[in-house]
């Protein structure tokens, strides 16, 4: 099993190891730093969306062993996550963080960006077996804040494009349907109180 979770985890710096490979190249011209933030933004995005799409998988497969790649898929989010926003503060604003205020007030997109990324900082430093076993039932309670994530970083997608919708609209739609997915999962399970009630009669 080690085995397969490091083969998983060199898998999935392939994207990475990609870009490297065409900036090396000069095959991210006319506008190099804007590709990187296109592709960071991108991958984060997707390895979101292996993340939601996990748990769907191992009820409709019953492959339970999924599971053990959740966690992994949930910190190359947050990897990919902040090689974006490492992209965007070095090539579209310069470190200047009296850009980066205006651009956060000024457009909503960036702010639905920065305010995906805050939320997933504490996911990332609890992604942990001490941590998991320090918070106990709070630990799930916390990482349910993905599910607001994916909100968050699907209006940014869609806020950031100004012409072709299709590909936003088409990861929208997908994130959508694990969500709803999830949602019907929980609406399905009976109330506490009612287990307690039947559990005591």
């Amino acid at each position: 099993m080690r085995l397969k979770k490091l083969l998983v985890f060199f898998l999935c710096l392939l994207p990475l190891g990609w870009l490297v490979l065409m900036a090396v190249n000069n095959a991210l011209a006319p506008d190099p730093g804007k590709a990187i933030v296109l592709f960071t933004g991108s991958w984060a995005l997707r390895f979101l969306i292996v993340t939601l799409a996990i748990t769907p998988l191992k009820r409709i497969t019953g492959a339970s062993v999924l599971l053990r790649y959740r966690r992994m898929m949930g910190l190359y989010v947050w990897f990919y996550a902040s090689l974006h926003l490492l992209a965007v503060m070095t090539y579209l604003l310069g470190w200047s963080w009296a850009i980066f205020l205006e651009e956060f007030i000024q457009r909503p997109y960036m702010a639905l960006g920065i305010i995906a990324w805050l939320l997933l900082v504490p996911l990332g430093l609890t992604s942990n077996r001490w941590m998991i076993k320090k918070l106990g039932q709070h630990w799930k309670s916390l990482h349910k804040l993905i599910y607001l994530i994916a909100v968050l970083v699907c209006g940014h997608f869609i806020w950031l494009v100004r012409s072709d919708f299709g590909e936003a609209l088409s990861y929208t739609v997908v994130v959508a349907v694990l969500l709803l997915f999830r949602l019907t999962r929980v609406k399905r399970k009976p109330p506490a109180s009612n287990a307690q009630i039947s559990s005591t009669s």
